[in-house]
Formats: structure tokens, C-alpha cells, sequence
């Protein structure tokens, strides 16, 4: 519903755009995706602004054009820590997808251009493609997952995981928002079905599944063998006084590896992320570029001279792991772009929209415009009826529409939809936009991207590595052992890393690292004075029989106690609820899903007529004075006294 001037064309071409308050750039931006005959790549200054930016791309464009985001690492650089695995999920699928993207739009961070990433052959020869019917060697398929980095689990969680099962294989591929059950009839994949984690649950059936690598890097013996040999020519010295060398050449990736990415490719051929744009790209600059590029090399010269000279890790200089910043500006010249600047800088086409007054007087005014057609934008359905509540004194009664395309098709004068817009605006054209948080001073609680489980092995052996030879670890099925180091063994052909354990005379247990969800570090008293069970005696399944019955014998009690609570009524506290609602919407933090939980359990349990039992707890962060707060409104409004003692204690 903007007036687009003509598209750059040539490459190098450029052009400054101006006026464009709030959403109206992202409007702006899906049009002329919509106009553009390739890709688009809107360039921002940070993680915060992709993900907005993305958000409202999604609500101007609809199904229309795909939409990918390639999300920055989310870690600084030279960090000991990897980003997570659903991060590297999500660029890795659309590192996949870009070449092959004929139309759409990308939304990357700035500081993403200077990264080194890897060649799009070896991405395009690393993919595999399994179809019902086809054959499956389940041994030669298990190494071939762990070589490309997948991590074998007994329960799959996340992305870059698999678990093998009989003749089930259960598998999280990367780049992909499910995770797949392959059910195998002797060497054939009889069925693909689609399963849901947390329940283990099949669901639907697939005819194929695609599997990406789970790393940016070959993680396979012969990328092993580069990266020694690579690192030998890197380094001078001995190599196995680093850390970083001795973990590689055992088939393990410590935290950060990344940051050693380029040695894993021969002669270094890596790829930035222009190698994998496809032609007829139109680049926009939602933010300054160039501010921003300038800004991540500095952080990456600061962290190198921080942490450069250490032996156990040494680092690659920044010229060696990032393109400069110089290469970066030289190569987006390429592409014809457009820069959107501020709205008192000189540009090419100043586009005249306004940004709309915060709060309910100013809206009230752009409703006395009769010649204006208005758009409602309500974050949740709970939030539209209180708009459309809003609206029946002001005399107008907004239709309801499916999205911002049925709205501009439509031509009655107020609609609402639903959207996450945050900043509304006023289109010269005589159509404007406005977000709930305009009309009701406050966003409503927004729910946050939910993580996978977080179950980093990596982890896991890096606090293992920390014990001292001779602690004492407790294995869920043998009890109380001394640990003695890892150890490599070849087991059946197959060379993996093994946890040593000692027990009493002498015994030794070897756990794959695969297992150490099975291992757990000793809690009870001194390690001196820690027991020292024996294999194959029955001395650890009776301590665990005690402690079952010392348990059942306290839930016994426990049971009558909570009998005798639940026979005594008291009063259900129900809250008004228009009032309750205004009260929450002051809070200005979001919301999130554990929050949530715990607040409305408490409401739950004060609806009750039977005494509330339940403690909140959490780390620092957790929200507990919010869950007390709103609990203490919520008995507040029913009428009942209060008395908050502690901003996480509440009598009622």
C-alpha cells in the first residue's frame, strides 16, 4: 500500500530511503520483495532486530514469499563455548536453502557477513536423503551420523541427535522443526514417521527425510586428519600441549571449536555468506552496515589481544578466521541496494509516514478522521476482544480479518487483526496501522522461543574432566566407584573415548562417553569417607531397596498429612477478572513459559476449596516476586486480606 519508486538494478546502484517510522519499514521492505524479481537480504545491526524485523516481514507478507532468518552464533568471538544446537540448526537449513531460493527474503545481522563458513560443495555433498524402501545398513548408517557430528543418545531431544533402538532409529535431523522415526524391516526402511520428543509419540507418515551435517565443519576422520595437519602448520610448537589439538585428534569438539573452523578445510577454502547468495540479489540496509561491521571487528580485535598466548588454546589471528571489514563493504557493493536512513537524513525518496501517538487520546484521534481506514493489530485473541471492547463506545465495530492482506483487499473502514507489531504508523495513502501497546500503554506477556532440551555432552565431559583421579562417581546400575581418567578402546572395530571407573578389588568398569548420563558425581559425605561398592555384589541394589523404603515411608506420612489438609474447606478465591488483567498488563517484562506455569497453578490452586499447598521456587531471574505478586492481587480482589512478608513469601 506504499508507493515503491523503481528498483535498483545494476549492481552497485544505490538508493536512500527515508521516512519510514516503526512497522513501515518492514512494509516497505515486503513490497519490494514482492516487486523484486530474486532474493532479497535485509541486512540489521543485531540478533533483537532480526527477530522483530522477521516477525513483521511475516505478518505484511504472509505465505506469499518464504521468509529465512540466518541467526548470528548468539556467542562473542573466540568464546569457549559453541553456540547452541538449535542456532546451528537454523543456519545450517538456511545455508542449504539460499542457492536454491529463487524469490523470498534473508535477514541476517551485519556481523554475520565477516564469518568464515563452509564451502557450499561440501554443505551440498554432506546432505543425505533417506525414502521409504530404500536400504539401510543400521551399523554403517550409526557411524555415518556420528561422523557428521550427530550425538548418539538413548532419548532424542534436540537437533543433531539420534538413538538407535532395535529396529527403530529415532533421529532429530538438522535444519529440520521434527524430529523422525525410521522403522526397519531387516536392511529396508519400512515406514518414516514424524515423532514428538516429550511424548515419544508417532504421528504422521513422510515418504523421505533429508539429513544436514550437524556441524559447520567435517567432523569425519579425514577432517580430523586436516585439522592436525593444519593446526601443525599453524602452530608452532608442540601440539600436544594444547587442549584444542588433543581433544580433536580423539574425535571430540570441545566449547568453541568454531573458532578453529577454518583448519578443518583443506588450504582453508572456506565460504562467506555472499558465496551463497544466488544471483539477482537486492540488498537492503534496514540498519547502518557499515556502524555495525565496524563495531563487530573491533569487539574481535579486543577479544583476540584478551585472550591470545595461551598455550592449551591458541588462536588464529582475526585476518585468518574473518573476512575484514574492508572485504565485507567491498563485496556488498556487488549488489544493487537500497539504505533506509533516519528521518532528517537526505535520501532519494522520502516516503511522508508518520509515526502515531502512545496512548488512548491519540488514537481517539485519528478515529475522528473520517476519511481514514484503520488497522488493529492485537498480539493474542484475549487481547483483540479487549480491543474490540475499546472500540463499541468510540461507535465503531471493527471486522475481523484472517491477516494484513484480507484487510487490504477489503474496504471497510476499521478492521483488527491478529500480529505482533509494536509501532504502528500513518500511510500518506489515508490507511493506518496501530498496535495494541499504542491503545493500551503496554505489550501483552509474550511467550519466548522455546529451546529444546538442553542435554550438551560436551558438557557433561568437561565436568568429568575437571574430577581428579581417584574421586569417587556413583554409576545409576553399580554404585560407588573411584574415577580413573578416559580411555580409548576399540570395541568391534568401532575406536570411541571410554570413562574409566575402579571399584573394590580392583574392578574396573569402562562407559562409553555415549553413557554418561549414566554417571553422576558423589554427593553424600567427605570423598574420603565416600564407600567403595563391589561389581556383581548385591551391596548397592540393597542400599538403593533401604532407600526406597525410608522413601515410601515418609510419602506414607507425607500422604496423611496432606489427607487431613484436603478434609478442612476454606474459601475459593476467584479474582475480578478486568481487573486482574489491567494489573498484569503493567508488568514490562515478557512472560516466560515456566513463569507462566507457576502463576497459573497458583490462581488454580487459590480456586480451590481446599488449603493452597505449593512452594515457588527458582534461580535468580526466575520471577518468584511476580508469581507472589500476582497471586497476592488475585486474593486481593476476592476479597481476602494480605500480607506479603518477603517479595517471594505470601500469606493468604
Amino acid at each position: 500500500m506504499l508507493t515503491l519508486p523503481p528498483l535498483p538494478a545494476e549492481a552497485g546502484a544505490r538508493l536512500r530511503w527515508s521516512g519510514l517510522p516503526g512497522a513501515a519499514a518492514a512494509l516497505a521492505i515486503a513490497q519490494a520483495a514482492e516487486q523484486h524479481d530474486g532474493l532479497l537480504v535485509a541486512l540489521v545491526a543485531n540478533e533483537q532486530r532480526a527477530y522483530r524485523l522477521d516477525e513483521e516481514l511475516r505478518f505484511f507478507l504472509g505465505e506469499r514469499l518464504p521468509v529465512l532468518h540466518f541467526p548470528d552464533t548468539e556467542t562473542l568471538p573466540y568464546d569457549p563455548f559453541s553456540p547452541h544446537q538449535e542456532i546451528l540448526s537454523d543456519r545450517l537449513a538456511a545455508l542449504y536453502r539460499l542457492p536454491q531460493l529463487e524469490r523470498g527474503v534473508l535477514i541476517a545481522p551485519a556481523g554475520v557477513l565477516v564469518e568464515r563458513l563452509p564451502p557450499r560443495s561440501w554443505l551440498d555433498g554432506r546432505v543425505l536423503l533417506l525414502k521409504s524402501g530404500d536400504k539401510l545398513d543400521p551399523h554403517a548408517f550409526r557411524e555415518r551420523l556420528v561422523a557428521a557430528g550427530y550425538q548418539s543418545v538413548s532419548e532424542v531431544a534436540t537437533q543433531g541427535e539420534f538413538a538407535v533402538r532395535g529396529a527403530l532409529i529415532d533421529v532429530f535431523p538438522m535444519g529440520s522443526s521434527a524430529a523422525y522415526r525410521l522403522d526397519l524391516f531387516d536392511d529396508e526402511i519400512e515406514t518414516i514417521r514424524i515423532f514428538d520428543p516429550d511424548t515419544q509419540r508417532s504421528t504422521d507418515k513422510v515418504d523421505e527425510v533429508r539429513l544436514l551435517p550437524a556441524r559447520e565443519f567435517p567432523t569425519d576422520k579425514e577432517g580430523i586428519e586436516t585439522f592436525r595437519r593444519r593446526y601443525r602448520e599453524s602452530f608452532p610448537g608442540d601440539p600436544a600441549r594444547s587442549r584444542i589439538y588433543a581433544d580433536v585428534s580423539q574425535g571430540l569438539m570441545p566449547g568453541g571449536i568454531e573458532a578453529w573452523l577454518p583448519l578443518f578445510f583443506a588450504d582453508g577454502q572456506t565460504a562467506t555468506l555472499h558465496d551463497y547468495l544466488p544471483a539477482r540479489t537486492l540488498l537492503i540496509e534496514a540498519d547502518d552496515a557499515t556502524a555495525a561491521l565496524a563495531g563487530e571487528w573491533k569487539q574481535i580485535e579486543e577479544r583476540y589481544d584478551r585472550y591470545s598466548g595461551n598455550l592449551e588454546r591458541p588462536l588464529l589471528a582475526p585476518a585468518d578466521l574473518f573476512l575484514s571489514r574492508d572485504a565485507s563493504l567491498s563485496k556488498l557493493q556487488a549488489y544493487p541496494g537500497i539504505a533506509i536512513t533516519g528521518p532528517d537524513e537526505a535520501a532519494a525518496q522520502h516516503f511522508a509516514v508518520d509515526a502515531l501517538p502512545v496512548g488512548a487520546e491519540g488514537v481517539k484521534a485519528l478515529l475522528a478522521d473520517a476519511s481514514l481506514r484503520i488497522l488493529f493489530v492485537a498480539e493474542s485473541p484475549g487481547r483483540r476482544e479487549a480491543l474490540l471492547d475499546w472500540l463499541r463506545p468510540q461507535g465503531l465495530q471493527a471486522r475481523v480479518h484472517e491477516d494484513w492482506s484480507a484487510f487490504a483487499a477489503d474496504r471497510n473502514r476499521c478492521g483488527i487483526v491478529l500480529g505482533p507489531l509494536q509501532d504502528g504508523f500513518r500511510l500518506p495513502e489515508g490507511v493506518a496501522v496501530v498496535a495494541e501497546a499504542q491503545v493500551l500503554g503496554t505489550r501483552a506477556p509474550k511467550t519466548l522461543r522455546k529451546r529444546g532440551k538442553i542435554r550438551d555432552p560436551e558438557t557433561i565431559l568437561r565436568d568429568l574432566n575437571d574430577l581428579k583421579p581417584g574421586a569417587p562417581v556413583v554409576h545409576v546400575e553399580h554404585g560407588v566407584g573411584r574415577y580413573r581418567g578416559l580411555q580409548k578402546l576399540d570395541a568391534g572395530g568401532v575406536e570411541a573415548e571410554y570413562l574409566v571407573l575402579e571399584y573394590a578389588e580392583g574392578d574396573k568398569l569402562y562407559v562409553p562417553v555415549a553413557s554418561l548420563n549414566l554417571i553422576h558425581r558423589y554427593t553424600g559425605a567427605e570423598n574420603e569417607a565416600a564407600p567403595l561398592h563391589s561389581l556383581g555384589s548385591d551391596r548397592w541394589s540393597k542400599a538403593q531397596n533401604k532407600a526406597r523404603e525410608r522413601a515410601a515411608d515418609v510419602a506414607a506420612e507425607l500422604l496423611s498429612i496432606q489427607a487431613r489438609r484436603a478434609a478442612k474447606p476454606t474459601q475459593a478465591l476467584v479474582p475480578d477478572t478486568a481487573d486482574y488483567a489491567r494489573f498484569c498488563a503493567q508488568f514490562p517484562f515478557e512472560t516466560t513459559p515456566d513463569q507462566q506455569k507457576a502463576i497459573d497453578a497458583v490462581l488454580a490452586d487459590l480456586a480451590r476449596e481446599q488449603p493452597m499447598d505449593r512452594v515457588v521456587c527458582g534461580d535468580v531471574g526466575f520471577g518468584k516476586t511476580e508469581v507472589a505478586l500476582r497471586a497476592a492481587f488475585a486474593a486481593a480482589s476476592a476479597g481476602r486480606q494480605v500480607c506479603v512478608l518477603a517479595p517471594t513469601t505470601l500469606l493468604v
